[in-house]
């Protein structure tokens, strides 16, 4: 169903993209700094598991396009090679020197865990990006493509948990590291927008 060049291809992009710096992962960071690695950790756990509720819309979006029509499921995945290189042109345009803010919130882990995992999920903008990114690795000529978009989601959290936790966990020394080199998070974000134009061009040059 899937070939081990097209998980490993995904997870090297979902990976760069979950380090690229955002709100999710500079919260995590923060909290980790701020309030604790236990709580830091919580509240990325809840962000990367709220990825799955997109994980089913897309897989649902995909296969009832393509059982509609194979010609909307292209037009789907032209869309989103457009909506990528949108994504990639603001990270490319980025100044960077983002800063991890101090949260000042007094929550519990459980309750961060939760605030994390219905943040992410009720975000449009992470629909959107399920939407447009995971179709991009999907072949449809290998068959079942729901579920293979479904394994595809599966990985993108599986790795967010991994990376958000550690994040979490090490959250004072990558804090003082990103303070004292504020142009590390612009060249991350460069690489995430070369990645994003990238196959974006590819979609709308492939026949």
């Amino acid at each position: 169903m899937l070939t081990l060049q097209q998980i490993l291809s995904f997870l090297a992009v979902a990976v760069l993209i979950t380090l690229s710096p955002g709100p999710d992962n500079l919260m995590v960071l923060g909290l980790g700094m701020s309030k604790g690695r236990i709580k830091g950790m919580a509240f990325g756990l809840g962000c990367a598991l709220g990825c799955l509720s997109h994980t089913l819309l897309a897989a649902l979006g995909v296969s009832a396009l393509l059982a509609a029509s194979p010609v909307a499921f292209t037009a789907l995945k032209v869309c989103g090679g457009l909506y990528l290189i949108w994504l990639g042109y603001n990270a490319l345009r980025s100044k960077g020197g983002a800063q991890a803010a101090a949260v000042t919130a007094d929550e519990t882990a459980g309750r961060l865990f939760l605030k994390g995992v219905f943040a992410n999920a009720i975000n449009p903008k992470v629909v959107l990006f399920f939407l447009s990114f995971l179709p991009q690795f999907v072949v449809a000529s290998q068959g079942h493509p729901s579920l293979q978009t479904a394994v595809l989601g599966l990985v993108f959290t599986l790795q967010a948990v991994v990376l958000f936790g550690l994040l979490g966990y090490f959250s004072g020394a990558v804090g003082q590291r990103l303070q004292a080199r504020p142009q590390a998070g612009m060249w991350l974000d460069r690489a995430a927008g070369t990645i994003f134009v990238g196959l974006g061009l590819r979609l709308l040059v492939a026949r």
